[in-house]
């Protein structure tokens, strides 16, 4: 990489990347999935329309950004693993979207550096605490970095969850695929807490055992 992308600065999440992004993912993605998959969302209102916070989703597809920024409708500037940056083609688009790169086997300060520096913008930190893709129930494996920031940066977490979105389950005009936004978890001091909140609260939206939200 010919620059450190872990390291970003607030002038950089401009009106530029925030409608790169919003074209992207809510009228090329979006658009694309509601009338071939059956995209819905619920819990729209959950999402604050001012005020920083970290939106947390279980994380089945390489989909799940752009659904999942489409869902949420505001601007989100997602952690990708520093991997994604080192082809040019994907370097450039991830750049266009506001994402910034992070090493899963240790965390530069770079990269908090970069989450104080969106706080102080209008966009959302979005972060998949599995790391990987998993199946749509499999809370196994979840990075404790998501909790930590939200107690570095005393921010609440959205957690989102995310269904019918798995290579498998997607089937052209004949699978739906659900994404559905819980109520905000306020940050503690007790990380492990949060993250037991979280992972709770996103299971409860993929099996759908509370009401549902209103729908958009």
């Amino acid at each position: 990489m010919t620059r450190d992308y872990q390291k970003r600065n607030a002038k950089e999440y401009n009106l530029f990347r925030t409608f790169f992004q919003w074209l992207t993912c809510n009228m090329v993605y979006g658009l694309y999935y509601k009338i071939a998959f059956g995209l819905k969302i619920e819990g729209r209102c959950n999402i604050p329309k001012k005020g920083f916070c970290i939106v947390a989703s279980n994380h089945v597809s390489a989909i799940d950004p752009f659904l999942v920024a489409c869902a949420v409708n505001r601007p989100v500037a997602f952690m990708a693993k520093v991997e994604l940056f080192e082809k040019k083609i994907m370097r450039l688009f991830l750049d266009l979207l506001g994402a910034f790169a992070v090493n899963r086997q240790k965390l530069s300060p770079s990269t908090i550096k970069t989450a104080h520096s969106i706080k102080q913008t209008n966009w959302l930190l979005g972060i998949f605490p599995q790391g990987t893709r998993e199946r749509d129930d499999n809370m196994d494996n979840i990075n404790k970095g998501f909790a930590s920031f939200a107690k570095t940066l005393k921010c609440d977490i959205i957690p989102v969850g995310i269904s019918g979105a798995s290579k498998e389950k997607r089937k052209l005009f004949r699978s739906n695929i659900t994404i559905k936004i819980g109520e905000p978890i306020k940050y503690t001091q007790n990380v492990e807490e949060m993250i037991s909140l979280w992972s709770k609260k996103v299971m409860e939206l993929i099996e759908g055992k509370k009401n549902e939200s209103e729908k958009y």
